[in-house]
């Protein structure tokens, strides 16, 4: 079975071109699996254990992983790297396997995106500007937080970026989840806010090095920025969701709210599906309805 979960992930990187974060986790969460059934069942799991298992075994897995204190979103992810590891082995010449193929992953309550409203969005850039010492560092803050909002990026994505990437062209190539490419209008405020950092950054960024940098040159990580964050959104008095990735929530719903089309966010956004844009149709009716709610004479 060891030797045919690296083939899987083998053909996942060849052919899928899955990402190496998205392998971690697959390796993961199908060893965690495989680790189970050989508790459950008392001997170790062989090439035709996963055809042989019937749902009783499945439920059995999610039980456990459940009274461990996975949330029911953990655990769908787990079953779902199972499920393909199962397909894989039976399109290779193993037998169906059907319970494994066939399990349900336990509800999980919708989680609604929790954006910053606009003026909110501008007083967080603002706070950032002026909230660090030397200089450098919150003109560095600032322009990745600029990128979060004014080009919908994961914060993965900004600190992806190298030196060759400056001066921002028009529009930047970003490489997403999943290997996915998606093409972004780079807004004037971003590029100006990049070229500001640049400026005052006292490393060279060389066009082969990472654009951002910390205080002593090394690549700038996501805790830095979440720390810059959560510092101005404690002096605005923001709830703890105004967060970095807030802000690429914030892109997509101000962009919907002005009446931006659902598959041109989604292309702007990367996402795969159309499903995953439109939890932002719920966040912009809620909204409506709040508005509603608290403005209608009759309410």
């Amino acid at each position: 079975m060891a030797e045919a979960l690296e083939g899987w992930l083998a053909a996942l990187a060849a052919t899928d071109g899955a990402a190496l974060n998205t392998l971690v986790a697959y390796r993961r969460d199908v060893t965690g699996f495989l680790g189970f059934l050989a508790l459950h069942r008392g001997e170790p799991p062989g090439p035709a254990t996963l055809a042989g298992l019937a749902a009783t075994d499945l439920r059995a897995f999610v039980a456990r992983e459940r009274g461990r204190g996975l949330a029911a979103r953990s655990v769908a992810r787990a079953l779902s790297a199972v499920r393909s590891f199962a397909r894989w082995q039976a399109a290779t010449g193993g037998a169906e396997p059907t319970a494994v193929l066939a399990a349900r992953a336990p509800r999980s309550p919708r989680r609604l995106p929790r954006p910053l409203a606009p003026e909110a969005a501008r007083a967080m850039l603002a706070e950032v500007a002026a909230g660090a010492d030397p200089p450098w560092i919150a003109a560095r803050d600032l322009a990745v937080v600029t990128l979060l909002w004014g080009l919908g990026l994961r914060i993965s994505e900004a600190l992806a970026l190298q030196g060759a990437d400056r001066p921002l062209p028009a529009v930047l190539r970003i490489r997403g989840k999943g290997g996915r490419e998606r093409l972004v209008p780079v807004l004037p405020a971003a590029r100006a806010a990049v070229e500001d950092y640049a400026r005052r950054s006292p490393h060279d960024l060389a066009r082969e090095g990472a654009l951002f940098r910390g205080v002593r040159g090394a690549p700038l990580g996501p805790r830095a920025v979440a720390r810059a964050v959560e510092a101005a959104r404690q002096r605005l008095g923001l709830p703890a969701s105004a967060t970095p990735h807030a802000f690429r929530h914030s892109f997509a719903t101000h962009l919907l709210a002005a009446g931006g089309d659902l598959r041109a966010i989604q292309e702007l956004l990367g996402h795969a599906s159309l499903a995953t844009t439109q939890t932002y149709t719920a966040v912009d009716a809620a909204r409506l309805m709040e508005v509603y709610e608290r403005s209608h004479p009759r309410a």
